[in-house]
């Protein structure tokens, strides 16, 4: 039986070229922190760093790498600028379709009575920003948005709610975990004030690296979630205020780094416009299948325009866990089925409690690979 790794909406895999082989490279040879060494190894490890933040500095269109802070992925990313940002009395805006990533933090300041608004999405996932200016508040401080929808691939246009938010004066926070590394994300163009990212999705990266870019105004902004040693300053038993040690205390993932630094020169080399046509000439390969199927819904947009590459799929006359256990016990197919933790996007598109089974796809998959998971879902439907 074959196996085909069909999650790249949880993780990415196969990771980039030579991804393993620079991790490898740091724990065999060189291994050691940076900051706080004064060798050419931890030099060396520095400049590696530092040229890291410079590569992501390069996909966001952002010009301040001191300000380009790693993280070990969107969810540490979401709690460092969400609490750091938000203060007693505060209000923001997300949309219906957010990840937990964003919704527990921001449940969990209830009790320092910051308060937040829903916006609906409709039944595709798609968001009307009229809804947005008719729901801010005088105590609105931020609008907190993902850009795509980690559910059914809707992209949102923040170019507009940029807008929105420039005019108003609101922070602007975004949560890049489904797009940065499949859409032309331009910092300056959206109006943010700052992107998490995550490096093990679309970045094709390794787990445990993420992180965040933020401008200026917000850092001062902002107050920090942890902190701790940094290398600098260590005579102060407080934290520094400059970036990007303010909010990078302790020992950096610095193995993952050297990953996620090969991963990014990969995607700079190949470029995002190539990948991104693959993985929607496969999407839509998928979806036209899927159409001629019974008892058979893709939830949210029936095409790949304003899209990413993930499909959701509801087989309401089935269990959606069974036929995912099926698809890989039967096929070798591996997904994800349930709520991908975002219920309220379930909620949205009409799929909760009961969720999909979500299919994403890779540039390294192929015409193929899509041909053998339709053939694998027609034969467990018969």
């Amino acid at each position: 039986m074959r196996s085909l790794y069909l999650d790249n909406g949880a993780t990415s895999f196969p990771k980039a070229p030579g991804v393993a082989e620079s991790m490898s490279n740091y724990l065999l040879n060189v291994g050691c922190n940076i900051n706080r060494g004064a060798y050419s190894a931890s030099y060396e490890a520095q400049n590696l760093v530092f040229e890291t933040r410079e590569l992501i500095c390069d996909l966001f269109n952002f010009n301040k790498p001191e300000n380009v802070v790693f993280t070990k992925n969107v969810t540490e990313s979401m709690n460092v600028l969400i609490k750091g940002l938000l203060k007693e009395e505060d209000h923001v805006l997300v949309s219906s379709m957010e990840h937990n990533a964003v919704m527990r933090p921001l449940k969990s300041l209830h009790s320092r009575n910051v308060d937040f608004t829903r916006i609906a999405c409709n039944e595709l996932g798609e968001l009307n920003c009229d809804d947005i200016v008719n729901n801010i508040k005088p105590n609105t401080k931020a609008i907190i948005m993902t850009h795509a929808s980690n559910v059914c691939g809707t992209i949102f246009n923040l170019k507009k709610v940029g807008s929105i938010c420039k005019q108003k004066g609101l922070f602007f926070i975004i949560d890049s975990a489904q797009t940065a590394g499949f859409l032309d994300i331009d910092y300056q163009l959206l109006n943010a004030d700052a992107i998490a990212f995550t490096g093990h999705k679309s970045l094709l990266g390794p787990q445990g690296t993420g992180g965040f870019i933020v401008n200026d105004k917000m850092v001062k902004a902002m107050s920090t979630l942890i902190e701790g040693g940094t290398g600098s300053l260590s005579e102060l038993e407080v934290q520094p205020e400059y970036m990007p040690d303010k909010f990078e205390a302790g020992t950096l993932n610095i193995v993952g780094i050297y990953g996620l630094n090969v991963a990014l020169k990969y995607l700079a080399k190949v470029g995002l416009k190539t990948i991104r046509e693959k993985e929607l000439y496969l999407t839509d390969l998928f979806l036209k299948g899927l159409s001629n199927m019974p008892n058979v819904k893709t939830v949210g947009k029936k095409s790949i325009v304003g899209r990413t590459a993930i499909v959701s799929v509801d087989f309401y006359k089935n269990d959606n866990g069974i036929i995912t256990h099926q698809l890989n016990k039967e096929y070798g197919i591996m997904t994800r089925s349930g709520l991908h933790c975002a219920p309220s996007a379930h909620k949205t598109l009409g799929t909760f409690p009961n969720g999909t089974v979500r299919f994403g796809f890779s540039h390294f998959n192929t015409k193929t690979d899509i041909e053998y998971a339709l053939d694998s879902i027609s034969k467990i439907l018969k």
